[in-house]
């Protein structure tokens, strides 16, 4: 299993600048990484496989390339990596929840009575001394 604490961002630098070099495709089919699209490394506009670039990257650092099968976590153990050196790297985005649809049926008008309105409090009386609230007696415990 790689461990990932030696990976700087210089080494994932350097993992970035040969898949440039060598393209994405190329670079994917040279290390044996599969295309994961959703998790997009994200650097001055370009979009790199994260997974792939932070396992050479390992390749850098400790001269051994991790496989996809290192990643302790998935996608979320390489993107947190990534996000710790500083890159972004995108979330994949989910399809938005249908609404449930209900079922309209015809009802017949029921007479409603009107609704209680309700009614506000009025503000407790204040010693103007003391400023603890009086009683019902309007004179205060305290001043007198």
């Amino acid at each position: 299993m790689a461990t990932f604490s030696s990976v700087t961002r210089h080494n994932v630098l350097q993992a970035i600048a040969e898949y440039d070099e060598r393209g994405g495709e190329e670079f994917l089919d040279l290390y044996g990484f599969a295309p994961a699209p959703a998790y997009a490394l994200v650097l001055e506009g370009r979009r790199y496989d994260s997974r792939a670039v932070l396992g050479v990257a390992h390749r850098y650092a400790t001269g051994r390339l991790a496989t996809s099968d290192e990643f302790h976590g998935g996608m979320q153990d390489a993107v947190s990596i990534l996000r710790k050196r500083g890159f972004e790297v995108t979330e994949p985005v989910s399809a938005p929840r249908p609404v449930p649809v209900r079922a309209t049926r015809t009802r017949t008008p029921v007479a409603r009575s009107p609704r209680a309105t309700a009614t506000r409090e009025a503000p407790s009386a204040i010693c103007p001394t003391c400023l603890m609230t009086l009683p019902a007696t309007g004179i205060c415990d305290e001043c007198g």
